[in-house]
């Protein structure tokens, strides 16, 4: 079967109008409370809309985790509806006729359920960052609003994730594109991050100074070697993952029992090929997988070593201890989950764990990152202001 008969556009427009409904349901929660809570200004209100995208998006990027953990992502074979419908409701037949053929295949009830919740979240969260769009375009002139480059570049991503979506249906799981479409969900989490960090309030003289201090002490240079670094862990645990390849190594610290066991690199990294198969026609042998999953491992040593590296530094700056204190909770909490999938042969809940902190250690390095555009202050150094963080508690923005 081609992948143009795996698309069909005709449910489109009743998708569209569902997701947009969906993400009615968070816009109200949070404008309901953040009118509550007194908020006001267009750029308040910009500020709240994106940070309830950016959280729908964290759970877009489990639930995608949940979905493809289950092997659900073929539940629906066709994209992007279910055999063509809106819902599982009305693709009954053909997925009691699937389903019959083959009991514990990739289609299901249940399975095409998951796989069709993915789809109404991401259309939810498509429909939320095209409103940040148009209405950052609409207020562009308005004092203090977010510059809307910021919302149209998410506007593009979520373009090319919704086609990544598409494309991991209709090519079968193939391993590169489930890896480029986790990659790609991280860094909408990285982009709608950056933008709620623009659209922080004003800070204390202090904060305003020990930003200044941070831009030229090289910290920014290097918390961006640090999230590269993650960039690329984060690509090889999709690869582990989207080839399976988590139980080659069912043992640690060693591997099958050996420090250095029988690997196929050139195999392991040959990446376009079909799920399962080595690119050559035959099937994946394990020494593939097992070089995937050393790969995985000896990346995630400098990593960590570099988020510990990072985090003690930053708990050494007065002004940074929160920061500092959260990366290295976070890169416990990897470890840690990472170990048990190992260890408990792979349970569902520890690798969903594993993921969403993946996604959190690339919310907190962003948040390190991006300077807020009020922090424009024209101090140079902290001097004139070294007494101020003992009388002074820090009002930072998350």
């Amino acid at each position: 079967m081609d992948i143009a008969s795996l698309i069909d556009l005709d449910p489109v427009l009743e998708l569209l109008m569902l997701g947009a409904a969906l993400a009615l349901v968070p816009t109200g929660v949070v404008a309901w409370r953040a009118r509550k809570q007194g908020v006001r200004g267009w750029r308040a209100w910009q500020r709240v809309l994106t940070v309830a995208t950016l959280f729908l998006t964290l759970d877009l990027v489990v639930f995608g985790a949940f979905t493809r953990l289950t092997d659900s992502g073929l539940g629906c074979p066709d994209w992007p509806g279910c055999y063509g419908a809106t819902t599982p409701w009305g693709a009954r037949a053909e997925i009691n006729e699937a389903q019959a053929a083959r009991p514990t295949g990739p289609v299901t009830h249940h399975k095409a359920w998951i796989e069709m919740g993915h789809r109404y979240l991401a259309t939810a969260v498509g429909a939320l960052i095209t409103l940040l769009m148009v209405a950052a375009w609409r207020a562009r002139r308005q004092p203090g609003a977010l510059s809307p480059w910021w919302p149209t570049a998410t506007f593009v991503w979520v373009c090319v994730q919704g086609a990544f979506g598409a494309l991991t249906v209709t090519m079968k799981l193939q391993p590169i594109i489930v890896t480029l479409h986790l990659l790609g969900a991280l860094l909408g989490v990285g982009l709608l991050t950056a933008q709620v960090r623009s659209l922080s309030e004003p800070g204390s003289l202090y904060e305003r100074a020990v930003i200044k201090a941070w831009q030229g002490a090289g910290w920014r240079r290097a918390g961006v070697i640090v999230l590269a670094l993650v960039a690329i862990q984060v690509a090889l645990g999709g690869w582990v993952s989207s080839n399976y390849a988590v139980l080659a190594c069912p043992d640690f610290p060693t591997c099958q029992g050996q420090w250095w066991p029988d690997m196929d690199a050139r195999t392991a990294f040959t990446l376009w090929r079909p799920l399962g198969q080595d690119g050559q026609g035959g099937w994946i042998a394990l020494p593939a997988l097992t070089a995937i999953h050393m790969a995985h491992r000896g990346m995630a040593v400098v990593v960590l070593l570099a988020l510990l590296a990072y985090g003690v530094a930053l708990l050494r700056h007065t002004a940074w201890q929160r920061e500092g204190r959260g990366l290295l909770m976070l890169a416990a909490w990897q470890l840690l989950t990472g170990l048990s999938n190992v260890v408990f042969s792979w349970p569902l809940l520890s690798a969903l764990a594993h993921t969403l902190g993946a996604a959190l250690l690339v919310w907190w390095l962003v948040r390190l990152l991006v300077t807020p555009d009020w922090a424009t202050t024209t101090a140079s150094s902290l001097q004139g202001y070294k007494g101020l963080h003992a009388t002074s508690r820090l009002q930072r923005a998350p």
